[in-house]
């Protein structure tokens, strides 16, 4: 479970706030698609409750601990994607999910088990010998998302995973994250794929300029606003500003 409440941030540089006194609650079991345009703060919003940045004010709990109190044991229960899969280059892929391992305390036999699973899965099982530098965006993409599931972690946090990955890895992607949903897991997922969102969401919020705009499920969403219109309509009509006069 992931609980956020009113989360503030401004970058140093900036007198806008990236994220503006924002709280969502988000539930074990269910798959939860945070939606924004970019720049909204999605990424901004994922780094804080992941403990990359640190809050401003306003507190992110994790299972109900503290990230900024208790960041290790938080971040424990976090399986994490970013949205840009720059990893180590000069290791090997099987040496950086070993440290991956090692970092979590994951077992020898449990991580080999795991490693055999998700590699295969995601086809890069026969490439885990060569360097990581060597890895095509999707490739690197692979191994992040191998990576994060290595702890079998209660929350599983992925920021933009379908960029980079071929209809085949993508199909198994959103198969995973409905399984672990089943299973009680909670997962959170930043797109701007409307379609995958539309089909996978249980719940879904919409972030504008560092503020909440929308928290619900679709069917939520299309009553708010009147219309049975599809995820990416109604997106583009709460996120979308009019046009001034004369322009």
């Amino acid at each position: 479970m992931i609980e956020l409440s009113g989360i503030s941030k401004t970058y140093a540089k900036s007198a806008v706030k990236a994220v503006d006194d924002l709280s969502l609650s988000i539930r074990d079991g269910e798959i939860f698609g945070f939606l924004g345009p970019n720049g909204a703060g999605k990424t901004t919003t994922i780094k804080v409750f992941t403990g990359v940045l640190r809050a401003d004010k306003g507190t992110a709990l994790i299972d109900g601990i503290d990230i900024a109190a208790s960041p290790i044991e938080a971040k424990r229960r976090i399986g994490y994607v970013t949205d840009n899969p720059e990893l180590f280059s000069r290791l090997k892929a099987a040496e950086y999910l070993n440290f991956v391992s090692d970092v979590y305390d994951v077992d020898t036999a449990t991580r080999q088990a795991r490693v055999t699973e998700y590699a295969t899965l995601f086809g890069i099982r026969d490439a885990l010998g060569g360097s990581i530098g060597s890895f095509s965006h999707g490739m690197k993409q692979k191994l992040l998302v191998t990576a994060s599931l290595l702890s079998d972690p209660q929350n599983w946090v992925l920021d933009e995973p379908m960029v980079g990955l071929d209809p085949k890895a993508a199909f198994a992607l959103k198969e995973l994250m409905r399984a672990r949903a089943a299973a009680g897991k909670t997962v959170f997922f930043s797109t701007h794929v409307m379609e995958v969102a539309e089909k996978l969401c249980d719940r879904l919020a919409i972030i504008n300029k560092g503020r909440i705009v929308f928290i619900g499920s679709l069917t939520e969403l299309k009553a708010l606003q009147g219309s049975d219109n599809s995820l990416e309509s109604l997106f583009l009509e709460l996120v979308d500003e009019p046009a001034e006069e004369g322009v």
